[in-house]
């Protein structure tokens, strides 16, 4: 990381979670949670809003890239920037899926 000036941050490198775990659950794993996996492909706006209200951020921010890196990295799970990219592009309601499993087998991990 470098500094330029009034307290501007340039970022060098992608952070890239490293050593932790997996996510809970695969990403096209929809049998494991046959509701979520119908919320997620029928009303996938609604599965967003549900994950940014569980994560205490803005319903907007429920189906993009960034809400993925925020539950990826506040629940240590291994990834980068790209591979949040290419799974919220790609395939939308099986992100959300996943998102939204792994914060509910969270909840009853505490």
């Amino acid at each position: 990381m470098a500094r330029f000036g009034a307290g501007n941050v340039v970022i060098m490198t992608q952070p890239v979670s490293t050593g932790q775990r997996d996510w809970s659950t695969g990403l096209c794993s929809c049998c494991d949670d046959f509701g979520i996996c119908c919320c997620g492909l029928f009303c996938t706006i609604c599965l967003g809003c549900q994950i940014a209200g569980n994560m205490g951020e803005c319903c907007l921010c429920g189906t993009s890239m960034a809400m993925r890196t925020l539950v990826r990295t506040k629940y240590n799970i291994s990834g980068s920037l790209c591979n949040d990219y290419w799974n919220s592009v790609c395939c939308l309601p099986c992100s959300l899926c996943q998102i939204k499993r792994e914060i509910n087998n969270q909840g009853r991990i505490r």
